[in-house]
């Protein structure tokens, strides 16, 4: 019995870390250039797991294949997306993107054969928009590949807080 008390406080911690990594919140790696300069390789991001539901402009990490990707919402459920000029625009209005510099190429929502993005469905695309492997080429993410949003940076230290 001694025995049992003296290991039940590690036991519980153990569950209660299992508990917190499955359904709250994790640790995730950026892997590559495609989110540059806001994100960078290497750099560690707490993932919400809690949080599957994203707005425009939030971060998400999604399955892909057998891994796991890093990109930011454009385009929500029951919109039509298009770049002109590398402007932003929803359903014909449009959106400033004050996160990115660089120019994004001509594209609409047309191109990948939608007039508006369906329900449970979302287009995201990297920040580096010149090289990123996005909704531009693999297509609309379904909701249920979200694995959540993240929104705080841990690593490394010059990186370290709120990311935008």
């Amino acid at each position: 019995m001694k025995y049992v008390k003296a290991i039940l406080p590690y036991i519980i911690v153990v569950i209660l870390v299992l508990v917190v990594r499955s359904y709250i919140m994790t640790p995730v790696l950026v892997d590559g250039s495609s989110m540059e300069p806001n994100l960078v390789n290497n750099q560690v991001l707490i993932l919400k797991r809690y949080d599957r539901k994203p707005q425009r402009f939030d971060v998400v990490v999604f399955k892909y294949g057998k891994s796991k990707l890093v990109k930011r919402v454009i385009g929500l459920p029951g919109e039509y997306i298009e770049y002109k000029n590398s402007k932003l625009y929803v359903n014909g209005k449009q959106i400033d993107e004050d996160m990115i510099s660089e120019a994004t190429y001509n594209f609409d929502l047309g191109m990948l054969g939608y007039t508006v993005i369906p329900d449970g469905y979302y287009f995201v695309m990297g920040d580096n928009r010149n090289n990123s492997k996005d909704s531009r080429i693999i297509g609309l993410i379904k909701q249920q590949d979200i694995l959540g949003t993240v929104s705080l940076s841990i690593f490394p230290f010059n990186r370290f807080g709120f990311i935008k």
